[in-house]
C-alpha cells in the first residue's frame, strides 16, 4: 500500500503539477490522491453549465467575497479540486497566493459528474470539513442542491444565499 504523502509533499508535488507545460490545456480536472497520485476527471458541457450557475449565484448573493472555480484545496486526502468555492475577504487575506489553499474556505460546493461515487462525494466531503470548511454543497446532475454543516445534511445554506439552478437536460442552448 505505501505511506500517505505527507501535507508538505503534496504541496511540493502540486507545484511541480502546475510547472509543468504538458498538463496545461488538458481537458481534464487534475487532483492529487493522498499518496500524490494524480487523478483525472473529463469535463462535461453539463457539468459546466451547473458549475457556472453556481459561481453566478455565489457571486451575485455573496459579494463581500471571492467566488472562484475548479480551486485546489490540500485536504487530508490529498489536493482535491472543488467545483465552485466560496471565500469571505478575511480568508482570502490570510492565505494570499497560495495554491493550494492550506485549509478550505467557507463554501466547498461539488458539482457531480456521471463517473462520480457516492463513497467519493462522501470522502470529499468529509475531508473538505477536515480542512475547515463551514459548509459543502451537493450539486446533482439534474440541478438539485443539498446543503451540509459539519453535523450533517440541513434544508438550506446558513449564508444567505437561495440556489435555482437550471436542469441541464433543457437549460442550455
Amino acid at each position: 500500500m505505501g505511506n500517505l504523502a505527507t501535507p508538505e509533499a503534496l504541496l511540493e508535488r502540486w507545484g511541480e503539477l502546475c510547472r509543468d507545460p504538458s498538463l496545461r490545456d488538458l481537458p481534464y480536472k487534475i487532483e492529487l490522491n493522498a499518496w500524490g497520485k494524480v487523478e483525472m476527471s473529463p469535463a462535461s458541457v453539463q457539468h459546466a453549465l451547473l458549475q457556472s450557475a453556481v459561481y453566478d449565484e455565489l457571486k451575485r448573493q455573496l459579494p463581500n467575497g471571492t467566488t472562484l472555480t475548479e480551486c485546489p484545496v490540500l485536504t487530508n486526502i490529498g489536493v482535491r479540486v472543488a467545483d465552485v468555492i466560496w471565500a469571505s475577504a478575511e480568508f482570502m487575506e490570510r492565505h494570499r497566493g497560495l495554491s493550494p489553499l492550506p485549509r478550505a474556505p467557507e463554501i466547498c460546493v461539488e458539482v457531480f459528474s456521471p463517473g462520480n461515487v457516492k463513497a467519493e462525494i462522501t470522502a470529499k466531503t468529509r475531508a473538505y470539513f477536515a480542512a475547515g470548511a463551514e459548509e459543502v454543497w451537493h450539486v446533482a446532475r439534474d440541478g438539485g442542491v443539498r446543503f451540509f454543516d459539519a453535523g450533517g445534511e440541513k434544508p438550506h445554506s446558513r449564508f444567505a444565499v437561495t440556489l435555482a439552478l437550471p436542469d441541464p437536460a433543457t437549460g442550455y442552448p
